[in-house]
């Protein structure tokens, strides 16, 4: 083989290759394959003890398991449905979902009465590990009459072929920092858990002041403040900098706050005075050490025992801050791809579960409540209604509105062709609202090279903000962040020691 073969274009090698090793949905599949196997377990382990209002009765959920998808006849027969009679007969592909669970009573969990529930049914994806067509070849699916070019990657819903499009935000649990037209600096970070998402901030203005932002407040607190309420001594406030001019700001923040003098525990309340004003004491502390541990940094954890290190993260926003007011760092690119993260259908269906099996958490307090207020006979699997969470789900996967507020995440799939079909399937959209200009989110940005099509975006409104993935990019589905941290603390002299 001559050079000249290498670079053969009739030929196309390294793409035929490609593609017949790797299938362009695969992040899909992928994606939702984590949600089914560690996604859906982490959000009821999240939720997993029920408290209603009735005096020494709970109830704990334990292990979640899905099965393969079925349908019920009119007989009342079971048997299992393939995609293509799903879409024939107008039904939804899904998989039923049971739960275990232990009730609890004067604090004693009752094994005997234990026992599992179904709980309702979760879409399933085809072509996915619960798909029974995960692994067929292509004669077993042209026997059971399906397309065995078919890529997969979508749900049935009603009989209907849907989409979930990716959804492209900006990187949770990453400090970004950016300077702002009025010559402020604000470090920001979206801190996400399982359940949760927080826009925690610190903001320097021209003269040095740093200002903490954090939702369920209006407008920003002084910095002292609130390292003071987490637990920090005013000393370790200038050590914790790294450069001389940076410990500067924070002496400029000790010698205005009045919180210099304050114990933690009057800074506590001061914290809650401000946050809700002309209300008991009692309340107002409560108030602030909720906000302490709620919502200022939640994905370090909701406990009091990672205060410090919360005060140790906001000291690290602020040095940020700093820096690149002094000029000695750059301010990050919001529009820079590794500052973007992409949630794709697993992560999308997480959002959705978990909203979903809030509400069934909620029914089930309310029916425990109801049964007990009636003096009729207590039972786990009698206040169980299926019902909540299917309807949820449906009508989400159904509508395309989504819990976050969005809307046009799931879409009919697109089957003009066969090309179509598959650029539908890598469709990435942008949160940013279409009436707005927002030119430089628009701009083909030089990190998407290799990540995103540069020539394929919907003319109009919508240009620059629906994009596709490039048809050799791959796309990983996220990893263990616990697991990550653990080996990285683990690391000897990665961490300060106390």
């Amino acid at each position: 083989m001559d050079e000249y073969d290498y670079f053969n274009t009739d030929g196309h090698t390294i793409l035929e290759s490609y593609l017949a090793s790797t299938s362009l949905v695969h992040q899909q599949i992928e994606s939702y394959n984590r949600f089914i196997r560690m996604g859906i377990q982490k959000i009821v382990d999240s939720q997993k003890m029920i408290e209603p209002d009735v005096s020494g009765f709970a109830i704990k959920f334990g292990a979640i398991r899905l099965e393969a998808p079925v349908i019920i006849e009119a007989d009342s027969s079971n048997r299992r449905i393939m995609p293509n009679e799903a879409i024939a007969r107008n039904l939804t592909y899904s998989a039923p979902a049971y739960i275990t669970y232990t009730p609890i009573i004067s604090n004693i969990e009752k094994h005997d009465a234990a026992g599992e529930a179904f709980i309702g049914e979760i879409p399933v994806m085809v072509k996915s590990d619960l798909c029974y067509t995960h692994n067929m070849t292509a004669e077993q699916l042209a026997d059971e009459g399906e397309d065995p070019d078919d890529p997969g990657g979508y749900f049935i819903i009603k009989g209907n072929e849907r989409v979930l499009v990716g959804i492209e935000d900006l990187a949770p649990n990453r400090i970004i920092c950016t300077k702002e037209k009025d010559n402020t600096v604000t470090s920001k970070i979206f801190s996400t858990t399982v359940s949760f998402r927080a826009r925690c901030s610190v903001t320097r203005d021209e003269y040095g002041v740093f200002k903490v932002l954090f939702p369920t407040i209006s407008k920003g607190f002084d910095i002292v403040l609130v390292l003071r309420a987490l637990g920090m001594q005013i000393k370790d406030m200038t050590e914790q900098m790294s450069r001389k001019e940076i410990a500067n700001d924070m002496l400029i923040n000790i010698d205005l706050s009045k919180a210099k003098d304050m114990g933690p525990s009057d800074a506590i309340l001061e914290l809650g005075r401000l946050s809700a004003p002309n209300q008991a004491k009692e309340y107002q502390q409560k108030r602030a050490e909720m906000q302490l541990d709620t919502y200022i940094l939640p994905h370090l954890g909701t406990t009091p025992e990672v205060r410090k290190e919360k005060a140790r993260y906001l000291v690290r926003m602020a040095e940020r801050a700093s820096l690149v007011a002094y000029g000695r760092v750059k301010p990050d690119d919001k529009d820079h791809y590794a500052n973007k993260r992409v949630k794709l259908a697993g992560d999308l269906m997480e959002e959705l579960f978990n909203n979903a099996f809030k509400f069934l958490v909620r029914d089930i307090k309310y029916h425990v409540e109801k049964t007990t207020a009636r003096g009729r006979r207590l039972t786990v699997r009698g206040n169980i209604n299926a019902d909540t969470l299917t309807e949820k789900i449906l009508y989400s996967m159904g509508t395309g509105s989504w819990p976050a507020g969005q809307t046009g995440v799931s879409q009919p799939m697109e089957r003009i062709n066969f090309v179509s079909t598959l650029s539908h399937l890598r469709r990435i959209k942008s949160p940013l609202a279409k009436k707005h200009p927002h030119l430089a989110a628009r701009d083909v940005h030089g990190t998407h090279i290799g990540k995103l099509c540069p020539s394929e975006t919907p003319e109009g409104t919508e240009v620059g903000l629906t994009r596709y993935l490039a048809i050799m990019s791959r796309m990983s589905v996220g990893a263990d962040h616990a697991m990550l941290e653990s080996v990285l603390k683990s690391i000897n002299g990665f961490e300060k020691q106390e």
